[in-house]
């Protein structure tokens, strides 16, 4: 049987990762629709900067967020003063910083899929008098959803496993921020709680191979969707 603090720690994971796809899914697909139709002063300086997160540190990342977001950073200190937010130490803080980690593997799995769409159904459609956001919405989106739902997916599952930068930002406040991997830090540094330990690592091995497995589903679905639209 999980305790509270174990249920307490996996309710928060799924929060935080919820939120955390939540609010990179927009700006990811209009990113990765920028850098797959689009060229542009600086694309590759872009491109490299949105892949920073994968190859980065993630205390590194985390510290980042604290100079940007804290409440003395150029953007906490506005948001604390207009808005009366303040992320760090907060759960939404762990999702902002689960979305910057997981924000990569949503924009490249979208990026690739913008990419091999044929540019030239746009195009007809173009010319029969469709503007630009229909064209996105009834043709581009569609064709490009097996990817855009496995990045969703896989964004979910790096969110869940996100410990560095989580740690760095939003500390590990226990029903406040502590996630499944930073619990699990936790009853390793605790005395006789190896067993609790133990029992996150299989629980943590399961959602994520649930999730890839849910993301290979969903993509395997959506192309047959697609199929069965090309042949009717």
């Amino acid at each position: 049987m999980l305790s509270a603090a174990e249920w307490d720690a996996i309710r928060i994971s799924l929060q935080v990762a919820g939120s955390a796809v939540a609010w990179i899914i927009v700006p990811g697909i209009a990113l990765a629709w920028l850098m797959a139709r689009r060229d542009f002063p600086g694309k590759s300086a872009l491109d490299g900067l949105l892949h920073l997160p994968l190859v980065l540190p993630p205390v590194v990342v985390g510290y980042l967020l604290l100079l940007a977001l804290g409440r003395r950073g150029v953007i906490g200190q506005w948001l604390d003063q207009t808005f009366n937010i303040q992320l760090p130490f907060t759960w939404q803080g762990a999702a902002v910083a689960a979305g910057v980690m997981a924000f990569p593997l949503l924009v490249r799995s979208v990026r690739l899929s913008l990419e091999a769409v044929d540019t030239q159904l746009e195009a007809a459609a173009s010319t029969l008098g469709a503007s630009r956001w229909r064209v996105f919405r009834t043709i581009t989106l569609p064709l490009t959803l097996p990817g855009l739902l496995t990045g969703a997916v896989l964004a979910f599952a790096r969110a869940l496993s996100e410990f560095g930068a989580t740690i760095t930002f939003a500390a590990n406040i226990p029903g406040e921020t502590r996630t499944l991997p930073l619990a699990l830090y936790t009853l390793i540094q605790t005395p006789g709680a190896e067993g609790a330990a133990a029992r996150l690592c299989i629980l943590s091995i399961a959602i994520a191979m649930a999730s890839l497995m849910i993301s290979e589903w969903l993509a395997r679905r959506a192309r047959q969707r697609l199929r069965g639209r090309d042949d009717g």
